[in-house]
């Protein structure tokens, strides 16, 4: 405890609570800021003095393990004492306690800190509160030091508060606790190399979840390139489990370099067997020089939570993962990003830790500097519905902000939508204040999603079976293991050795004890005892299968996401999104279908099927009860491009049924018409004949030209206009095509002052050329367009203007077959100047019509001399 460079900022940080009563420490990872800090503020490394009870808030259960375990061996004891309920360092996490009433440091979740805040806001018996790791932004995390902050407060000003980060960027969270003081640890001065190690060749960009697995071959070239290179074992950096895998197999011939031993190959992270992370964090013999190195592929979890002894070289691979929430289409789900560059600069820290190090970074150093600075704040991105419930069951206001000291505040239109799923699950009432049922939704340790589908479903289903899917639905299943929930549900019951298996079976013993009051009862501190006897499968028989069960459950959870077929495997969700099931899945059969699991992949319009459940027709609308609704409407249908007037009931965005209208109310088919014609376009559902259509180009030049008190004809105009001029009795399209669109237009124009009665002098519809022909004006481009054969302009030496002479004609000059050979506003030029091409180019080829030297002065005509008569 001696050497752990934290100890030297701990008076600084006695003083500052002492003073203050809260405090920022700002500790590089490594420095002992997780396990001598909270031993220190207990007074278990100062003999005599009077102990304090911390309690230390981690964002994730691997680390609150290993925390605790680590304090205890510091102490030269076990975490939770030789039974597992004693001993003075101990933890809790869900599903798992160990901690007794000698306990003086307890290390927790946040998500368990929450809950006990929620049962007594008091925390009596604590003294102190250390929330670690704030720097990574977690939700829980935040929520927890505004909780807080308002319990120093108002009920306990004497609770001692730190904010312990792994990062200098403290000015926030001394800012938010009061202008607390910033107590800055000095990490170990061991410098770290850094080596940029691009792939030789562009790799595609993360969408979604997906990764390029060019990038993952080589990050795992660049793995043995760093063994090769550098002494020392090697902590690789993936953005998760799955990718853990895949760089896993690309290694698993890998040999140390010249000199023999051995290389192994262990993946750290949250869903890791104990056992696996036990070995990483206990450290190798290989050290700088051993026989047996190690390579440790790791998730984020090992950026500052963890400490992985032995660890010389960092290979990062630039990404990680952030949640995103589709609050439009109910979907939410993990994306893979760009590692930002705190994040960067936390992982190559853990390089040196120990002694002088390296960091292989997979990217260029030109992006380097484009790269976030920092990670989103999970608030910003993130599903609030849970956050949302907290809030009330605290006591924050039923609409708008939740008036909690927030680093940032939660976005309004996430916030709201939390709300609305709140009060579908019966959590919140009208006024959007938690109901009972709410508050025991908030202390079950689940999001409330699935504690109302434990709840309600263990009223139709029986707790056990209940518990069992839910448990199923809270941690995501191995994808090896499909798609089907009910095959799903008995993977999980015969795999016993399986440690998601393990992890199963020890969350639904928590769940049934929550919903029955049994074991250690329904908040966080429950265990691993069963709640059987009678009342464990309260709520009678259910149904007789267990797939009819995982289906009412899953559809209980997640309710917009009930389904029906709408094609071979494309299904509609309740919440109006099309959900795709993946070929040769047996879910393919299934006519309506509970969506448990999906994720919409960056850019598709819909989303992908992970994991459902079949379920007839009555269990989706029973789940879904509060999605249905039934009425009368006349609307515009887009894909009919018509008036549909319908009885209908849909459940959500599905259409179950519907019965034609015979006799709707006119003014809703006067609206219904008129919204058609918005969308679609006056110039698709009206009749136009040419004269309309010349008319309708003629006024929409004036309006151009010179504005008021000519009309605008656009679409959107026009539409408008409708609204007065569309018949009585119009029923549908058919009526729209025999409107008098000529007629409607002579109406719209300017009669009042007079305007209309100059509308063939401002815009005429033709023009009387030299010749005596009157040639019709084309008003259909920008410009109007007087098209005719260079004959017919013979002595022409202005073209006419338009507009009350504003607008000069845009002459389109033809041959005599009538083919464009010259455009000009500006026939004396063209008499000039480009006659003569024009002359030599086409008189041997029309020679009987007339191509005089000087065609300003010549005659004009239309005609062709007669034809020679045959000698």
């Amino acid at each position: 405890m001696r050497q752990l460079p934290v100890r030297a900022a701990l008076p600084a940080l006695r003083d500052a609570l002492d003073r203050h009563g809260a405090a920022v420490l700002a500790a590089p990872p490594g420095t002992g800021k997780t396990t001598l800090v909270p031993l220190d503020l207990a007074g278990l490394t100062r003999p005599g003095r009077p102990p304090r009870r911390v309690l230390v808030a981690e964002p994730r259960r691997i680390a609150a393990r290993a925390a605790a375990r680590r304090m205890a061996w510091l102490l030269g004891e076990r975490a939770g004492g030789s039974g597992g309920h004693g001993g003075r360092v101990g933890y809790t996490v869900r599903g798992d306690r160990r901690a007794g009433p000698e306990t003086v440091v307890e290390v927790v979740t946040t998500g368990v800190l929450l809950q006990r805040l929620q049962r007594d806001p008091e925390l009596p018996g604590v003294d102190v509160v250390l929330l670690d790791e704030c720097h990574e932004r977690h939700l829980d995390a935040d929520t927890a030091a505004a909780f807080l902050l308002d319990v120093r407060a108002a009920l306990r000003p004497e609770l001692r508060l730190v904010a312990a980060s792994a990062t200098t960027d403290t000015a926030a969270w001394a800012a938010l606790l009061g202008d607390a003081p910033v107590v800055t640890a000095q990490g170990a001065a061991h410098p770290v190399e850094t080596v940029w190690a691009p792939p030789p060749r562009p790799v595609r960009p993360p969408h979604g979840m997906a990764v390029d697995p060019a990038l993952l071959a080589h990050t795992a070239q660049v793995v043995r390139r760093a063994l090769a290179e550098r002494q020392g074992d090697v902590l690789c950096f993936l953005p998760g489990a799955g990718e853990i895998s895949k760089v896993a197999a690309l290694l698993a011939d890998v040999r140390p370099p010249e000199g023999g031993g051995t290389v192994q190959v262990l993946g750290v992270h949250g869903r890791a067997p104990a056992e696996v992370q036990d070995a990483v964090l206990a450290g190798g013999a290989g050290g700088a020089g051993g026989d047996r190195r190690r390579v440790v592929l790791a998730t984020a979890v090992a950026e500052s939570s963890l400490t992985v002894p032995g660890v010389r070289v960092v290979v990062d691979s630039g990404l990680a993962r952030e949640p995103r929430t589709d609050h439009a289409r109910g979907l939410g789900a993990l994306t893979t990003v760009r590692a930002s560059r705190a994040t960067a600069g936390q992982r190559a820290g853990r390089a040196g830790r120990e002694g002088p190090g390296t960091v292989y970074r997979c990217w260029a150093e030109g992006e380097h500097a484009r790269l976030p600075r920092f990670p989103s704040p999970e608030i910003a991105v993130a599903d609030l519905t849970a956050f949302a419930l907290h809030a009330a069951c605290w006591g924050a206001p039923p609409e708008g902000d939740p008036g909690l000291a927030l680093l940032d505040p939660p976005p309004a239109g996430a916030l709201t939508a939390a709300r609305e799923v709140l009060r579908a699950a019966g959590a919140l009432d009208g006024d959007g204040r938690p109901t009972g049922r709410g508050r025991r939704m908030a202390r079950m340790g689940l999001h409330p999603r699935l504690a109302r589908a434990l709840l309600d479903g263990a009223a139709r289903v029986g707790v056990r079976r209940a518990a069992e899917v839910v448990a199923l639905l809270s941690e995501e299943p191995p994808r090896s293991w499909g798609d089907d929930l009910p095959a799903v549900w008995r993977t999980a019951r015969r795999s016993g050795t399986h440690p998601y298996a393990a992890r199963w079976r020890q969350e639904t013993r928590r769940l049934r004890a929550a919903v029955t009051g049994a074991g250690a009862g329904a908040g966080d501190d429950a265990g691993d005892g069963a709640a059987g006897g009678a009342g464990d499968e309260t709520g009678g028989a259910g149904p007789d299968d267990d797939g009819t069960a995982a289906g009412i459950v899953a559809a209980l959870a997640y309710p917009e996401r009930v389904a029906r077929e709408r094609a071979p495997g494309s299904y509609l969700m309740a919440s109006g999104t099309r959900a795709e099931v993946a070929g040769g899945s047996p879910l393919r059969a299934a006519r309506w279908l509970a969506v448990a699991a999906a994720d919409r992949p960056v850019g598709a319009a819909g989303a992908r099927v992970l994991l459902a459940a079949p379920v007839d027709g009555q269990t989706a609308r029973e789940a879904a009860g509060a999605l249905l609704r039934s009425a009368e409407e006349v609307l515009w249908d887009p894909g009919r491009r018509d008036v549909t007037a319908r009885r209908a009931e849909w459940l959500g965005a599905i259409l179950l049924r519907e019965q034609r209208l015979d006799a709707p109310d006119p003014e809703r088919v006067r609206a219904a018409l008129l919204d058609g014609l918005r969308r679609e376009g006056v110039e698709d559902l009206l009749e136009w004949t040419p004269a309309a259509r010349g008319l309708r180009q003629r006024m929409a030049f004036l309006h151009r030209e010179l504005g008021a008190p000519w009309p605008d004809v656009s679409e959107e105009a026009l539409a408008a206009a409708l609204e007065d001029h569309l018949p009585g009795g119009a029923r549908g399209r058919a009526d729209l095509r025999r409107l008098d669109v000529h007629r409607l237009l002579t109406a719209l124009l300017p009669w009042a002052d007079g305007s209309a009665a100059q509308l063939d002098e401002w815009a005429p519809e033709r023009i009387e050329v030299p010749c005596g022909s009157r040639v019709r004006v084309d008003y259909g481009g920008e410009r109007p367009v007087l098209a005719v054969k260079l004959q017919e302009l013979f002595g022409w030496q202005e073209a006419p203007r338009i507009a009350g002479g504003r607008v000069p004609l845009l002459v389109h000059l033809l041959s005599p077959a009538g083919r464009p050979v010259a455009v000009t506003s500006d026939l004396a030029s063209f008499w000039r100047d480009g006659y003569r091409s024009v002359r030599a180019e086409l008189r041997g080829r029309y020679p009987r019509h007339p191509w005089p030297e000087d065609p300003a002065t010549a005659q004009a005509t239309r005609r062709a001399r007669p034809r020679r008569p045959a000698p």
